[in-house]
């Protein structure tokens, strides 16, 4: 089944998201601006229930806020909310990956294989939505043969088809080196070896949260706009250049002695 046709019979409340968080993010719907749900409906032509549903979801993604008053409205996350799930997914797929493998066919691998080749065609011809779709398609397939249906509920709670899509969409992102970082994840997983996959998944996303940490842009507070210091105290780490990681570091790590490797793949 390809990827298109998994997003087209996904329930009609995730297509209203998707679409919901492409126009935002297009800047059809700028920050303080209200999603009228009832509006939404008459345009797509459904009930309001789905439209009140994608909207709950992209609160709790933090690109919206709802007020019993106020009712939707965009809100821009902060660079921290967003690269929070980064770590939480790093943690649960390797977790997915090691449950996986037992149970990993050559036509699984094969599978993976052409969403890695299909993600770099959709890079270089610049379709974020279809290498956001796709790269989605490769890590829930992983997940699914893991075959842990806690495991994947949680997964799925995490947004990955948005947060990826929020990535890629990001000016200045690389999204042909974001295809390119799931080549070392299907080396480990055609290896069959767990540790080398746990060091692989974690470099994986270390260099995509690095890429988004760099071009993801905070809205200024009052406090920043008047070049208050405390605002630069608070915002630590996240003020310095972050280390660029490439697929070429994540094969060079992952051939490193293990206790390097597990060390550089958590930052430590």
């Amino acid at each position: 089944m390809s990827p298109d046709t998994q997003i087209s019979r996904s329930p009609l409340s995730d297509q209203i998201k998707d679409r919901l968080l492409q126009e935002i993010l297009a800047g059809d719907y700028a920050p303080g601006s209200r999603i009228v749900e009832t509006r939404v409906a008459r345009e797509l032509g459904t009930s309001q229930a789905p439209v009140r549903e994608a909207l709950r979801d992209l609160e709790a993604l933090g690109v919206i806020e709802i007020s019993a008053f106020r009712g939707a409205r965009v809100r821009h996350p902060s660079k921290a909310e967003l690269l929070e799930a980064y770590e939480i997914r790093a943690e649960l797929e390797s977790l997915g990956a090691r449950l996986a493998l037992p149970r990993m066919s050559d036509a699984d691998l094969e599978e993976l294989q052409g969403y890695v080749e299909e993600m770099q065609k959709a890079a270089d011809l610049g379709d974020t939505h279809a290498e956001a779709v796709l790269d989605v398609a490769f890590h829930a397939r992983v997940i699914a043969i893991s075959n842990n249906r806690t495991l994947e509920r949680v997964w799925r709670h995490l947004e990955p088809l948005s947060r990826t899509y929020i990535t890629l969409v990001v000016p200045g992102v690389d999204r042909r080196q974001i295809a390119d970082l799931h080549v070392p994840i299907l080396d480990a997983l055609r290896g069959g070896d767990p540790d080398l996959a746990d060091v692989a998944y974690h470099l994986h996303f270390a260099a995509a949260g690095d890429m988004f940490r760099e071009t993801w842009v905070d809205e200024p507070s009052a406090s920043d706009e008047d070049g208050d210091s405390t605002a630069d105290a608070r915002r630590g780490n996240a003020a310095r250049p972050a280390r660029r990681l490439t697929a070429t570091d994540a094969v060079a790590q992952m051939r490193r002695p293990r206790r390097f490797r597990n060390s550089a793949a958590r930052g430590r």
